[in-house]
C-alpha cells in the first residue's frame, strides 16, 4: 500500500473513531421524562421507576419496563410507547384501549398494574 493509501485509511479510521465517540456520547446524554417523575439518563439503564404503590406509570415507563406487564411483549410495548409519543402522553389508564392490540380482556388484566 502506498503512503497516500495508508494516509487515506488512517483518516477514515480516525473519522470512524470520532463518529463512534460522538454517538456513544449521545447515547449517554441526559433525557428528561415525558411527564412527571425524576429525569433518568441512558447511563442509569434507561429504565423508569415504577410509582410508589408498585404500578407502572404509562407516561414514563420504558418499553422494556412495559414488557414486564401481563400480556405485553415487545410489539405491544412498542405500540404503547408509539401511542404515548404520538398523543403527548396518556390522560387516563382507559386510553390504553386506543392502543392497537389492546382489547377489553387485556385491558382488564393490565389496569391494576398501571397508572398515570
Amino acid at each position: 500500500m502506498s503512503g497516500e493509501g495508508r494516509r487515506g485509511a488512517a483518516k477514515t479510521a480516525l473519522l470512524f473513531a470520532v463518529l463512534t465517540a460522538v454517538l456513544a456520547a449521545a447515547a449517554l446524554a441526559y433525557y428528561p421524562p415525558l411527564q412527571g417523575g425524576p429525569p433518568r439518563s441512558a447511563a442509569q439503564g434507561g429504565a423508569w421507576d415504577a410509582v410508589q404503590d408498585g404500578r407502572l406509570d404509562l407516561n414514563t415507563a420504558a418499553a422494556a419496563d412495559l414488557q414486564a406487564l401481563p400480556g405485553i411483549g415487545e410489539v405491544k410495548a412498542a405500540a404503547i410507547v408509539a401511542y404515548r409519543e404520538a398523543h403527548g402522553g396518556f390522560s387516563s389508564v382507559e386510553e390504553l384501549l386506543q392502543v392497537r392490540g389492546i382489547g377489553e380482556k387485556l385491558f382488564a388484566d393490565l389496569k391494576a398494574h398501571v397508572c398515570i
